[in-house]
């Protein structure tokens, strides 16, 4: 059985490699090739297209695995359409689909396997939608509290720029000093525009 990886996790600052060492852990219990492993970092469940999982289905199109092989089954996808729209394709490419932690096998001879897969795949779903409604109940209850949502604003004058840079500061310099981008300083020297309202990415 030549099997591949498939490992996700949702931000740039988490790793893989649990995930990683339990499946390679089964495959090498399972007597499996391990043909190849796919990993997006800082990608969301819910996403129907990430890197690693574009090119597995690539892959998969040119057969070049017979098994797929996921810790959990919200790794490979959060969305009961998408996650639905993927399996259907791997089983209709003779694909077998296996989730370790959750004893998950789309092998044919598991009727009772596929049953819980998509149940699991309904409360993935469920659950998402709950995270959501949470969330924008939060954002109304904020609101009627009158808290300010969204990115601060940050105001500087164009004297400002204009007398920096008759001090010989480099444009890259002069954003830095006033924490704007640099695009941002070129263009209110240029414009003429007495005051610059920018929304920033973040509070500095």
């Amino acid at each position: 059985m030549k099997a591949v990886i498939y490992a996700r996790v949702s931000t740039s600052d988490q790793n893989c490699e649990s995930q990683l060492k339990e499946i390679r852990e089964y495959l090498s219990r399972m007597g499996w090739e391990n043909a190849g492993e796919y990993i997006d970092t800082g990608f969301s469940g819910s996403k129907a297209s990430r890197p690693a999982l574009d090119k597995l289905m690539q892959d998969a199109s040119l057969r070049k695995f017979d098994c797929v092989v996921v810790y959990k089954l919200d790794r490979f996808g959060r969305s009961v359409l998408h996650l639905n729209q993927q399996l259907a394709i791997l089983e209709t490419l003779g694909i077998r689909f296996v989730a370790i932690s959750q004893g998950i096998d789309t092998d044919s001879k598991n009727p009772t396997s596929r049953l819980l897969l998509h149940i699991l795949s309904s409360v993935a779903e469920f659950e998402r939608e709950l995270i959501k409604e949470r969330t924008l109940c939060g954002i109304r209850a904020a609101k009627a509290k009158g808290k300010t949502l969204g990115r601060p604003k940050r105001i500087f004058q164009r004297a400002e720029v204009v007398r920096l840079r008759d001090e010989g500061l480099s444009w890259r310099k002069i954003a830095e000093k006033l924490g704007v981008p640099t695009m941002t300083v070129v263009a209110s020297y240029r414009s003429g525009c007495t005051e610059i309202v920018l929304e920033t990415e973040a509070a500095r």
